[in-house]
């Protein structure tokens, strides 16, 4: 297939303003003829809005009482319909463009699928700050990771020796993709779930990371049994620490002892 005249690429702002974006990204906002944008704050989308003439901010899609699917689709159908004029489009994504963003990837699909160049470019996400501001290693006992709403409609085998990561927990539970935010009956049902695996009292942590330079990184340490009732937001993060020793497989073990000599 011949490739057509536009293209498309998505770049990650980073979580930090200012802080985190990478000169390649910063390049590709500038040199593009349209720059959408879709990140956390105002003040994000001035600080980008100085990179480029003409950026436009994807936030004018979100409306009341309308899902977050129909959103993203009206998100994908903008961006796509000036690829498709030949336009050099880049969106900018807050985070990594390609983590807990369904718009990037389906656009990146769309655009493809009709012969134009389009591809991704990677940034730093939350849960590279989450790794860096907690200490974990999640290469030291393991780690999964869900978006809590999927977590609790879908059956999952939880390790409780090693890191469980459950994103966007202060929507835990909305079904109809339209809430900022889930009540306390739905936080009880992941409670329920979670607790099938783990101690009431067992401690977990509640993280928030830094977006603006001057604002505090929220690392907050609870008994899990406290989550009903905490203040959460859509972007809060519930990480829960092992609660069980790693437990030796050592039929596996005397195998791979064999080669040891």
């Amino acid at each position: 297939m011949v490739e057509k005249d536009g293209g498309l690429v998505f770049v990650g702002t980073g979580i930090l303003l200012g802080g985190h974006m990478t000169p390649r990204a910063r390049e590709y906002i500038t040199n593009a003829d349209i720059v959408f944008m879709s990140v956390s704050s105002g003040i994000m989308e001035a600080w980008i809005s100085d990179m480029n003439q003409d950026v436009r901010s994807l936030q004018v899609f979100y409306k009341e009482e309308v899902s977050r699917k129909e959103t993203y689709n009206s998100m994908v159908n903008a961006i796509l319909s000036e690829v498709r004029d030949g336009k050099r489009v880049c969106c900018v994504l807050y985070g990594h463009p390609g983590v807990f963003a369904y718009v990037s990837h389906r656009a990146i699909e769309l655009a493809r699928n009709e012969g134009f160049t389009a591809k991704m470019e990677p940034g730093i996400s939350a849960e590279d700050c989450l790794v860096a501001d907690l200490g974990i290693d999640p290469g030291k006992y393991g780690c999964q990771q869900y978006e809590a709403t999927q977590f609790m409609l879908y059956q999952r085998k939880i390790d409780p020796s090693a890191y469980l990561i459950l994103w966007q927990i202060g929507v835990a539970g909305d079904i109809s993709l339209k809430k900022l935010e889930t009540k306390s009956s739905h936080r009880k049902i992941l409670l329920e779930l979670l607790s099938e695996h783990y101690p009431d009292d067992h401690e977990v942590i509640v993280y928030e990371a830094s977006s603006l330079p001057l604002s505090k990184t929220r690392i907050e340490k609870i008994p899990l049994n406290h989550l009903i009732d905490i203040k959460l937001h859509d972007y809060s993060t519930l990480v829960i620490p092992p609660s069980l020793p790693l437990s030796i497989n050592s039929r596996v073990e005397e195998k791979l002892r064999q080669f040891s000599y």
